[in-house]
């Protein structure tokens, strides 16, 4: 099994929660409403209590789940998904669809990947951090057993595990070497110590994509920057590279590869003449590139080549919903997608039987969802059924596309969920800003957030400002640098739009993000703090200066050519100009500033030096730190217990 992904630096904050118990109060004399007590590995300053009744309120919206697709078995048809039953998600087999999840990981922290071997599926590799530190370790699980082998070193950060296609060895990226570069190691994961170092590479954007059908060659992509990227062909057995793809007057930026059956090209996704990145296959003799799916406006954003060679199948991003499609390889035709149920697909990966096609889907109305499609008959199979924690959602509404004029003009798009139908007039408004910054929002079940469209009646919009991916390429690079500005008046402009819907409250605006989304709150805060009510910055960024000098060594060169290389005087000196931290005066409305104390993005002396300076102004600053997280909240306790503060936060600032 061959497969390609188009990664977004995006923030997850995974949520789940424990039962919480609590001590009766003695019936002898009046007593003070219960209260959480907040949890020892959390740091909470000036949060209030937890009323039990606020807990006990919302309880219903923290216990959905979702399921994720990781790995068909090579000779049976079944498969392995990620899901969480207690507080992270685990790696988890389904033998049959709708069949049980029978847990096989156990781990106090999260659980990602799990690939079966493409041969004979005796064991599978998951990765594991600790306390979000995405020090991230490959482990082999024996199926037969249950045990467990670690394969990486245990110290540094390895990614990007891919089996050979005979199965016998693997190549993964790893920062061993220095903490900064990644280079790539191959591995026979059933003898740990024949880890070797295969090719040594300059810069944190390497990562290895595909085998060759004979095992003689690796293609790898070398990411410079959302706009930027190489592809190369390693050695399998020497480590000598050669570009495939390369360097021209204009950036251009590759997605993913997959080699051809018979080896003589590379089927990649790129936006090389062109805004979208388009399905192709490149001649590896000529370096011809033909393109496959020009008639498409859209991205597309992942891809997958079934085992025979013969069917492609791949997902397009058509304003922020993905859709499948089946191209035939001979005739570059596409073929009859059957009906498939409502909803936004994300990935679609082959079985080895050329057959079965998995792929995840959610909507509104439905959690994340693993299902597969039977090419031949157009049968569709549901896999896993997430609950949604007792909470009904059939009422839910698919948002709304939304559409507004920038300051310059420029046209900027967004999703609307709108509350319950029993909210009525003018209803208060959630302005939640993605991450990346090159991420996406795009249409799909809220989990938590459902409670304030259903509970108490405030509209959430989810903006797609200007430098996010989706759009083309010239969007994409449209914040960068010095021009990093420009989207936050996008967000400004949206306040203005908000005033002229009928739907809409504008003076009850709240405004939340998570890393870079995070970022933005802060630099909302400090440019419209007249136009909203409050703010929630979550793992945000306060100074790109700070950040640059202290983010880690492996991210740092991508990061610069997104905001700007701080060594450089000018770019410094607006950095510092623009700084959230630096303009912490200008805000005025209450501010929740959230963190990890492990993060290895955002360090925590973003999040500590923003508390600091916007306490000395005077206003209000909740402040919630978890020793044991890293660049956002995957443990379900740590997420509950955020989600109950935003609560109250929201309560006490926007619906008072």
């Amino acid at each position: 099994m061959k497969t390609t992904k188009l990664l977004l630096g995006v923030l997850l904050l995974a949520l789940c929660a424990p039962a919480f118990s609590q001590t009766a109060a003695p019936t002898a004399q009046p007593q003070a409403a219960a209260t959480l007590k907040p949890y020892d590995n959390l740091v909470v300053e000036n949060v209030p209590p937890i009323p039990m009744s606020v807990v006990e309120d919302v309880a219903r919206y923290t216990e959905y789940r979702t399921a994720g697709f990781r790995s068909w078995h090579p000779t049976k048809r079944e498969l392995l998904i990620g899901t969480r039953f207690a507080d992270v998600p685990q790696v988890h087999r389904v033998a049959t669809p709708g069949g049980a999840r029978a847990q096989l990981t156990f781990y106090p922290d999260r659980v990602g990947g799990g690939t079966y071997e493409p041969r004979r599926g005796s064991y599978f590799v998951f990765s594991k951090d600790k306390s979000g530190d995405e020090f991230f370790q490959f482990y082999r699980y024996d199926v037969a057993t249950g045990n467990v082998t670690l394969l990486s070193d245990g110290k540094s950060r390895n990614t990007g595990f891919q089996f050979s296609t005979d199965g016998n060895r693997a190549v993964y990226g790893s920062t061993r070497r220095n903490n900064d570069d990644v280079d790539l190691y191959v591995i026979d994961p059933k003898d740990p110590k024949s880890d070797r170092m295969l090719a040594e590479l300059k810069g944190g954007g390497w990562g290895a994509l595909d085998w060759s059908e004979d095992d003689k060659k690796i293609a790898v992509l070398e990411e410079i920057s959302a706009n930027e990227s190489y592809i190369w062909l390693v050695d399998a057995a020497t480590g000598q590279k050669e570009m495939v793809t390369p360097k021209a007057a204009e950036k251009i930026y590759y997605g993913g590869a997959i080699f051809s059956k018979d080896g003589k090209g590379l089927y990649v996704t790129t936006d090389k003449e062109g805004e979208f990145q388009r399905l192709a296959y490149v001649d590896l003799a000529t370096k011809k590139h033909t393109y496959l799916t020009s008639r498409i406006p859209w991205d597309a954003q992942s891809f997958d080549l079934s085992r025979d060679g013969k069917t492609i199948a791949f997902v397009t991003n058509e304003n922020g919903i993905g859709k499948l499609h089946l191209l035939d390889v001979a005739s570059g035709k596409e073929k009859a997608v059957p009906p498939l149920p409502s909803g936004t697909i994300g990935s679609a990966t082959w079985h080895e039987n050329n057959v079965d096609l998995a792929f995840d889907m959610d909507s509104a109305q439905s959690p994340n969802d693993v299902y597969s499609l039977n090419v031949r008959t157009g049968k569709v199979d549901r896999w896993t059924t997430s609950e949604t924690g007792g909470v009904l959602t059939t009422d839910l509404q698919e948002p709304e596309l939304m559409k507004w004029k920038s300051f310059d003009g420029m046209e900027i798009s967004g999703f609307l969920y709108k509350p319950a139908a029993k909210f009525t007039g003018k209803r208060p408004v959630m302005i939640n800003i993605h991450g990346g910054p090159e991420g996406q929002s795009t249409p799909g079940f809220l989990g938590r957030s459902n409670y304030y469209l259903k509970e108490l009646g405030v509209a959430i919009l989810y903006p797609n400002v200007r430098g996010s991916s989706g759009y083309g390429k010239t969007f994409l690079a449209m914040d960068n640098g010095f021009n990093r500005e420009k989207s936050y008046w996008d967000i400004g402009a949206l306040l203005d739009y908000i005033k002229t819907r009928p739907d809409l409250d504008s003076e009850r605006v709240f405004i939340i993000g998570g890393s870079y989304g995070g970022f933005m709150s802060l630099q909302v805060s400090t440019h419209y703090s007249d136009k909203i009510c409050c703010s929630v910055d979550i793992v945000g960024i306060s100074n790109l200066v700070t950040f640059l000098e202290n983010t880690s060594g492996y991210r740092r060169d991508l990061r610069r050519v997104e905001y700007g290389d701080e060594r450089d005087p000018k770019m410094r000196a607006f950095m510092e100009r623009i700084a959230a931290v630096n303009n912490a005066d200008k805000i005025k409305k209450p501010t929740f500033v959230v963190q990890g104390f492990n993060d290895p993005r955002v360090p925590r002396t973003e999040a500590m030096q923003m508390v600091q300076k916007i306490r000395s102004s005077g206003t209000p600053v909740w402040f919630l730190m978890a020793s044991d997280e890293g660049h956002g909240f995957a443990k379900k306790k740590n997420a509950d217990y955020l989600f109950y503060s935003t609560v109250m936060f929201m309560k006490e600032f926007l619906l008072k």
